[in-house]
């Protein structure tokens, strides 16, 4: 994975800053894996993505991950760090991009959505029959070709099982118990959303230094970014000792 410069991961986050959450991901996910054609990113499998997004997380921010959750049971707003590296190590992305069943006499070829198909089929009135339409790439029953509308629910089930096995780091959650009542939380960790607060925090304090450091010494933007954060440093302590 390329980790692209600091002009670079501002740019990331000034184009994101007009775009959704999905819009958001797909921009980060395009910082992490400068090495793939941008046009296929949003058909990868979406645990794909989560470990990717995970690697740069890493890579900008280091292992320590500062979460918090408030419990479902008695309200108590717990705050607590997550190694991401050994999260990380348990999220890797699925090995293959496609999964094959075979039950009841049916055999089916489905491929693992992408956050393309997820983000089409939550605008559908039955998100879950318009990703089974989206990614289900074959379906036979005893030889005889089939739609995705004519397998049956036992079958969807065993598919839904397979594939959350095959991807298990499309659904990436947390399991806590809460310190005041002992009640066990499962909560889904965004990592999309959790990188994006960070960038946003890390990029208008960044942005702050600028402007200290232009108003101290007539430094243009280029020429500050330019520095290492830990000569920025040192000039900003200069400037609070004069």
């Amino acid at each position: 994975m390329g980790i692209t410069g600091t002009a670079g991961l501002l740019d990331t986050w000034e184009a994101g800053l007009a775009e959704a959450p999905a819009g958001r991901a797909l921009l980060l996910h395009r910082t992490a894996r400068p090495d793939v054609d941008a046009r296929t990113l949003p058909a990868l499998p979406v645990g794909r993505r989560e470990a990717d997004l995970l690697a740069l997380r890493r890579a900008l921010f280091g292992e320590r991950m500062q979460v918090r959750l408030e419990c479902r049971s008695c309200g108590q707003d717990m705050e607590f760090d997550l190694d991401a590296g050994e999260f990380a190590r348990s999220a890797t992305g699925p090995r293959e991009p496609v999964v094959r069943l075979t039950e009841s006499g049916w055999e089916v070829e489905f491929r693992l959505p992408g956050p393309a198909d997820l983000t089409a089929a939550a605008r559908a009135a039955d998100p879950r029959a318009a990703l089974l339409a989206r990614c289900l790439l074959s379906a036979a029953r005893d030889g005889t070709p089939a739609s995705a509308d004519a397998l049956p629910a036992p079958v969807q089930r065993r598919l839904a099982e397979a594939v959350e096995a095959a991807d298990p780091a499309a659904d990436l959650t947390l399991d806590v118990g809460c310190p005041e009542c002992g009640a066990g939380i499962r909560a889904e960790l965004d990592i999309a959303s959790y990188l994006w607060t960070e960038l946003d925090s890390w990029a208008r304090e960044l942005l702050l230094d600028v402007h200290l450091l232009a108003t101290a010494y007539g430094w243009s933007e280029p020429e500050i970014l330019a520095l290492s954060p830990l000569r920025r440093r040192y000039y900003l302590e200069l400037c609070a000792d004069v």
